[in-house]
């Protein structure tokens, strides 16, 4: 009897043991990025030929700096180097050249010191800074990459509360003039995305406008404003406008298709998008994948996986992976779960 019990156990663990190994085999495996499958192998030579580089934020120095690195994650350089400010939520130009950001800023008042988060845009290199404007977040480029758009803060008091915004406003880098957009009662947007086609900003919405949490499309020149029948935040569009990527929870990004024809006057509220699928899953207990970010061509994602807190400024264990969009194994760019989040892709110049 004892002996046929210990067959028993030995089969069941046994059974056990391929069950683990196959569930390690079709699921993305974030914490090993050294043991790679061939598949992983092969979407890390994909990005090492195709020419791409990231930009993305990072707490490594003991304060936030962006950085630069080859779509595989190799030749990392800090393109700041300001241990007294901190740097952070960088987007590239369309064409690869420039990249607009945030800085926390700390200024000597007759009152003592204040702190402030302005947006600049400077070369790709890191040179070349420029103001946008002051007490102001959320920046985005236009497709032809002749303006940024952006959100001010909702008061003075600094806080690092991304939806603390008010109004859009939209910088023209040869003039240097700001103008707000037609609609004046935009309230609590954040992650603001501009559609490839100039038409839409795409946003999160928090506890304004008569939405508890959504989000939202609308015209850039116009008033109108298009609630998705999705959940989440932190949309993205593909480099076509026909999808848009998206934080659907903690641990999930989505997909979905957009249909520019649902967003008219009179057609159903929220609008529907169709073929929604997860596509990136945080496998692990409290772990999260934030940031999506898509690639030119579209064909993959670059996002943040790790713990804590995803807000612009705030911090965690966050590193950089990359997936194809049409999902698969995930390929780790970083490594040391300082911070590393916020990617944005930068084109081939």
């Amino acid at each position: 009897m004892r002996k046929l019990l210990s067959l028993l156990i030995l089969a069941w663990a046994g059974m056990l043991m391929c069950c683990l190994l196959i569930s390690s085999l079709s699921a993305p495996n974030p914490s090993s990025p050294v043991d790679l499958t061939g598949e992983q192998a092969r979407l890390r030579q994909e990005l090492k030929a195709s020419g791409f580089k990231i930009v993305y934020e990072s707490n490594r120095d003991g304060n936030w700096e962006l950085y630069l690195m080859d779509a595989e994650g190799s030749n990392p350089v800090n393109l700041t180097r300001t241990p007294n400010v901190d740097e952070m939520y960088p987007h590239a130009s369309p064409d690869g050249r420039k990249i607009c950001f945030v800085a926390d800023e700390v200024y000597q008042t007759p009152q003592g010191e204040k702190k402030i988060r302005n947006v600049y845009y400077m070369n790709i290199e890191g040179g070349g800074r420029t103001k946008v404007a002051e007490n102001a977040r959320q920046p985005c480029w236009s497709p032809d990459g002749t303006a940024i758009a952006y959100t001010m803060g909702k008061s003075t008091k600094y806080t690092t509360l991304d939806y603390a915004t008010r109004g859009i406003f939209i910088y023209d880098l040869k003039t240097g003039q700001t103008r707000q957009i037609p609609n004046k009662s935009i309230m609590h947007a954040y992650n603001i995305a501009w559609s490839p086609d100039g038409k839409w900003f795409a946003y999160t919405v928090h506890k304004a406008m008569g939405f508890g949490h959504a989000i939202v499309v609308m015209d850039v020149e116009g008033e109108r404003i298009y609630p998705l029948n999705i959940g989440g935040c932190r949309p993205d569009w593909s480099p076509d406008g026909r999808r848009l990527a998206w934080v659907l929870a903690d641990d999930k990004i989505a997909l979905a298709d957009f249909d520019p024809e649902r967003c008219r006057p009179g057609a159903p509220m929220p609008v529907r998008l169709e073929n929604q699928r997860v596509v990136i899953r945080a496998p692990g207990k409290k772990m999260e994948v934030y940031h999506p970010d898509w690639s030119p061509g579209g064909k993959y994602i670059a996002f943040s996986y790790g713990q804590g807190e995803e807000m612009v400024g705030r911090t965690g264990t966050w590193d950089i992976y990359v997936a194809r969009a049409s999902g698969g194994p995930w390929v780790r760019l970083t490594r040391d779960g300082k911070n590393n989040k916020e990617p944005d892709w930068v084109s081939r110049q």
